[in-house]
């Protein structure tokens, strides 16, 4: 199951404009339309992973929450690209 709520989340993130995020309802809903409910603490630990891969950000209020000490009300995105310099 955790395969699918990862491919959910890249899923939806791949259709929404870089810098945008997705709640964990959406991704819940996008893996069980009906059950999606019983879904969401498989969301938030698939998110906590992800975010300790440095995979995915999980923000607070529009700004990065710590994965390991977050409560409340959170949203999902993808991390910033890194900056394209000129490498010597």
């Amino acid at each position: 199951m955790s395969i699918d709520v990862e491919a959910a989340i890249f899923d939806l993130l791949g259709q929404v404009p870089a810098g945008k995020s997705v709640s964990p309802e959406q991704v819940a809903r996008a893996v069980d339309p009906e059950g999606w409910r019983r879904l969401l603490g498989h969301v938030r630990a698939t998110a906590r992973g992800l975010a300790r891969q440095q995979r995915l950000v999980i923000t607070r209020h529009g700004k990065p929450a710590d994965p390991e000490d977050f409560k409340g009300v959170y949203r999902l995105r993808l991390p910033d690209a890194p900056p394209q310099g000129d490498t010597p």
